[in-house]
């Protein structure tokens, strides 16, 4: 017999599907500000209590200003050249979804390691949530292991889970729960 179940999608329950050409337009503007370079003015997009919330390595920024002073500036400090390539969006009401990569040249500090100059990209997964043409809330996945492997830095130290594709390593036998 199965258990109980936790409640889904609590988030995304109430749905306004009437919104979703506002939350694309939003969106789409918001991603060519980002490959404008855009800081100083892009709370055109973002309301100014909106929370990022970042995978480890990323953090999470709560606010315009903190974003702009603890993510944007940084991030530009380190890429240069840096373009961002949405390769699939969806939308859904007042919801947004997209992943992608940027290409970029690591041109400044980054996690320790010195300006490379190497041509990198740096995948990623966004969701946002937009309320009266502004996004309130922004879940980001950056997949900084890629980028420390393409700096020649493997922080899984050869024990990622890639070495069982590689058939370096064998699953380990399931368990029976106690």
């Amino acid at each position: 017999m199965k258990g109980s179940r936790p409640e889904q999608a609590v988030l995304s329950r109430d749905t306004d599907m009437s919104k979703t050409d506002d939350t694309r337009r939003v969106i789409e503007d918001m991603v060519d500000g980002l490959n404008d370079h855009r800081i100083a003015d892009i709370g055109e997009f973002f309301s100014d209590g909106f929370r990022w919330l970042g995978n480890t390595g990323c953090g999470t920024k709560t606010g315009l200003k903190e974003f702009q002073d603890n993510w944007q500036k940084p991030f530009q400090a380190a890429f240069s050249d840096k373009v961002c390539v949405d390769e699939a969006r969806l939308y859904m009401g007042e919801w947004a979804a997209a992943f992608g990569r940027q290409e970029a040249t690591h041109s400044g500090e980054f996690m320790g390691l010195a300006p490379t100059g190497k041509r990198v990209e740096i995948r990623y997964m966004d969701f946002w949530k937009v309320v009266d043409g502004k996004i309130v809330d922004n879940w980001v996945m950056v997949d900084f292991p890629h980028v420390l492997a393409q700096l020649g830095k493997d922080v899984f130290e050869g024990q990622g889970w890639e070495a069982f594709d590689r058939g370096e390593r064998n699953p380990p036998a399931p368990t029976k729960a106690a």
